[in-house]
């Protein structure tokens, strides 16, 4: 439960904080996005309270329960896309929302058991998004090597010191947490790779619109129909607001049957998101808001991308409120 007298800033209005869960054990990419999420609400340092999971599944139901107050979980990869874990756990359930998200840069290493050359390794393990993102390099120099898919890539780095697999991709600083060293580093294909992480509460009160804000809902499609996808995308369009994502998944009710993990630029608060919102709710068998955050990466954010002479900014939209509610009070024809 929450310490007595302190809140998180990162998804509250006061400061404080927070007990943490996240995808362990110890030395995942996750937990370095607790210690970066953790040092926006305490930038003279300390060390987070945090409770490593051994899935994504876990780490959210220590939220649900109350054994934590944030979860922190991988969502989005800049090279294999959508963690899909991620998307369907949020998708089903009681309700989460996400309060916060930061962008970790993803550097792998190839750890292995101290005395390990190249030609001992015949099984390597490692997280299932890690494997895409070291594919040639794997190919290139580990053509024989079963690839063995583990919870977390610190899961394989702890697998490889109890000798169940030969060499995990990792972090390169989880080796000294589990022995290891690291046979060779920068064994991922793009250097330029970044992986996002949100945190997630239970739902209340949504901090402020910050100036450059992210909005994340599910929609549930009412029935499958031509030009289903085009009357969600309509609601977002029409008025403005900008989609960053948009990622169909599949509901497990039956073939063709999806919904949409939709996120797009601004904030619930504001009239057109709102507005867009509202259209959603009014077209789909059900839509689940997932929050309204800050934004790690503002490039760009906060600008009106409505183009010009649209007429879709918020002030816009509130003008043509007070216009409709004058209709309606008989204010008009003069």
């Amino acid at each position: 439960m929450a310490r007595p007298g302190h809140r998180n800033a990162a998804c509250d209005h006061d400061v404080v904080t927070y007990r943490y869960s996240y995808l362990g054990p110890r030395g995942t990419f996750t937990e370095v996005a607790v210690r970066a999420l953790h040092a926006r609400v305490h930038p003279g340092g300390g060390v987070p309270d945090a409770l490593a999971c051994p899935s994504i599944q876990a780490a959210l139901e220590a939220v649900r329960t109350g054994e934590a107050e944030q979860g922190v979980v991988p969502i989005e990869s800049s090279v294999e896309g959508a963690v899909t874990a991620t998307l369907d756990e949020l998708a089903v359930g009681t309700e989460l929302v996400i309060c916060a998200e930061v962008l970790v840069p993803v550097e792998f290493a190839l750890l292995t058991r101290p005395g390990t050359d190249l030609a001992g390794i015949k099984r390597v393990g490692g997280h299932p998004v890690a494997q895409p993102q070291c594919r040639n390099w794997l190919s290139a120099n580990l053509p024989q090597a079963e690839w063995l898919p583990a919870a977390s890539n610190s899961d394989a780095a702890r697998q490889v010191a109890e000798g169940h697999l030969d060499a995990a991709l990792a972090g390169v600083f989880a080796a000294e947490l589990y022995g290891l060293v690291a046979l060779a580093t920068a064994v991922h294909d793009r250097d330029d790779a970044v992986t996002r992480f949100v945190a997630v509460r239970r739902p209340g009160l949504i901090a402020p619109p910050s100036g450059a804000d992210r909005t994340s809902v599910v929609a549930f499609l009412a029935d499958d129909h031509p030009g289903a996808l085009m009357d969600i995308l309509g609601q977002f369009a029409v008025r403005g607001v900008n989609l960053t994502r948009i990622e169909s998944r599949p509901t497990g009710d039956g073939i063709g049957r999806y919904c949409f993990f939709i996120d797009c630029e601004g904030h619930v608060a504001q009239a057109r998101v709102g507005e867009a919102l509202m259209g959603l709710h009014r077209i789909c068998s059900d839509v689940r808001f997932l929050g309204s955050y800050p934004q790690a990466d503002t490039a760009g954010g906060g600008r009106d991308r409505s183009g010009p002479g649209a007429a879709k900014s918020d002030a816009d939209f509130e003008e043509a409120a007070a216009w409709l509610a004058g209709i309606r009070a008989g204010r008009y024809g003069g």
